[in-house]
């Protein structure tokens, strides 16, 4: 079975792009596919790293931008690499039956038969609620990827967003006063270890998340937990962490949880194509 390249870049998170890109690949039972995502491609610079990567692994291009610069920038591009660039409002499907050599099944639906990535997805899932919040520390070794941050930087959901794409993602508070996990110091070989990823966020909008959370518990809203200066101090210890570490810094101050996960996963993109 030939394996193909499929190029998704998106100036948004490149979930609807995905699911555009799935559903008419699945058509193809012949073939096989390495999908690569850009998400959040909103400049001239993004989107030159991005052809950088085609001329290295050259293939199929479904693109969404908005930007008419952008959109003929990549176009032209793609022209001079001689590779076929779609926007997904052509039919993709007839492209990629050109591309591929064969005629597609045609079979409405068929991206939600059962299979490999939908049980990969049921993994993920299982393994991000049972590695949620420092649990299941021994296995981190197994995950694809460990977000370390301080209370509310919203690690589950990102997490949880993580493992509906078939990402095995596990999550660790950085609490005060108290060490990591023994199991993150060991994780020193990137070939095979997860990738670690910081998460922080402004102290101003952490107070403002503590303090409502702490609302809904009927709990009082000024404890140490919401105080100014000890969040401050969360924060900063935090970001040192990260930083002698050598982990990658993702600010969720102003993403959604879609943001944070696509720049996680540009991040594990990256590494597979640049290697360790």
């Amino acid at each position: 079975m030939t394996k193909f390249h499929v190029h998704l870049i998106s100036d948004a998170t490149g979930e609807t792009l995905t699911a555009l890109a799935n559903a008419a690949i699945t058509q193809f039972e012949v073939v096989e596919s390495s999908q690569h995502l850009w998400p959040m491609v909103r400049n001239k610079q993004q989107l030159d790293d991005v052809v950088a990567n085609l001329k290295n692994s050259p293939g199929v291009v479904l693109f969404t931008l908005v930007q008419k610069d952008l959109r003929d920038h990549l176009v032209s591009s793609c022209r001079m690499l001689r590779i076929p660039c779609v926007l997904v409002l052509d039919p993709v499907l007839r492209t990629l039956a050109a591309y591929f050599g064969v005629e597609s099944k045609d079979q409405p639906g068929r991206q939600h038969v059962p299979d490999a990535d939908y049980f990969n997805r049921i993994d993920a899932m299982d393994f991000a609620f049972a590695h949620d919040d420092g649990q299941g520390t021994p296995a981190l070794a197994e995950a694809d990827v460990v977000l370390v941050g301080v209370s509310r930087t919203s690690k589950t959901p990102t997490c949880v967003y993580l493992a509906n794409r078939g990402v095995r993602a596990a999550n660790v508070p950085r609490v005060p006063g108290q060490p990591l996990p023994e199991e993150l110091a060991v994780l020193g070989s990137p070939a095979i270890d997860p990738l670690i990823v910081g998460l922080t966020a402004s102290p101003d909008r952490l107070i403002q998340i503590r303090r409502n959370r702490l609302l809904e518990l009927k709990e009082t809203p000024n404890t140490p937990y919401t105080d100014a200066y000890q969040v401050r101090t969360e924060v900063k210890d935090a970001r040192q962490v990260f930083a002698r570490n050598d982990w990658p810094l993702i600010d969720v101050t102003r993403r959604s949880i879609e943001e944070t996960a696509a720049k996680i996963l540009a991040l594990l993109e990256r590494r597979r194509e640049t290697g360790p």
